[in-house]
């Protein structure tokens, strides 16, 4: 098989991490939760006490903070500082503290770099919010997932409820509309859909559906390639 790069992107609740994970495992290529890294570094910071908008103190933190991945039987392991926190990075607190630290010019630079040295060494799935754009411009297939604010609001409620976490729906609802405000609005590597993404609203579409058109465009774009090669 040749090497392929899938870069996935979208706002939060749009099922991202879901879809990839399926596409990934469908496909037999790794799986990159970079939310999940943005995550694991907000932990850090909240961890130790650090304002989201305290520049001087994170920049000085970042050389200490060490983000990785790896794979236990098929499941993406999301190490900090040695340390699996896995079950630790899914709370809104942590949500919300990624997405106002991820502005951050020093942060992005750190994981981004992460991120494009696993995409050179093996075919990948990448989800997140500046993929298509920054991290993978040159990914074969891109995909900007979406869906109303109502039906990802109540994704990520069913998610925390999974989780034994109590929430108010409009409290998520905002939460959302908060954060795809400070993602599309930031400075450094905004949420957009690239120009050569095709866009996939799953407002109405089961996960199952979702997976089933996004595998579309990668036997399209596979098939596009394999005709350019000969």
């Amino acid at each position: 098989m040749r090497h392929i790069n899938i870069a996935i992107d979208g706002p939060a609740g749009a099922g991202k991490s879901t879809i990839a994970k399926a596409i990934a495992k469908k496909r037999n290529l790794i799986y990159v939760d970079t939310g999940a890294m943005y995550r694991a570094m907000a932990l850090y910071f909240l961890r130790k006490g650090i304002a989201s908008d305290d520049v001087e103190a994170i920049e000085q933190e970042i050389p200490k903070v060490d983000v990785s991945i790896h794979y236990e039987n098929g499941e993406q392991i999301v190490m900090l500082n040695g340390e699996n926190v896995n079950a630790l990075i899914r709370t809104p607190e942590v949500g919300n503290m990624a997405s106002t630290v991820s502005v951050h010019k020093k942060v992005r630079e750190k994981l981004v770099e992460l991120q494009r040295a696993l995409a050179v060494k093996t075919s990948v799935v990448m989800d997140g919010r500046d993929i298509g754009t920054m991290v993978l411009p040159d990914a074969k297939v891109k995909i900007y997932l979406t869906a109303s604010v109502d039906v990802r609001a109540g994704r990520r409620q069913a998610e925390l409820a999974e989780k034994g976490i109590v929430s108010d729906f409009e409290t998520v609802r905002q939460e959302i509309l908060d954060r795809d405000k400070r993602d599309m609005t930031r400075k450094h590597s905004p949420l957009c859909k690239a120009e050569d993404a095709v866009e996939v609203d799953t407002s109405d579409m089961s996960m199952a559906e979702a997976v089933e058109a996004i595998e579309a465009v990668v036997a399209e774009r596979e098939q596009a390639g394999a005709k350019q090669s000969i």
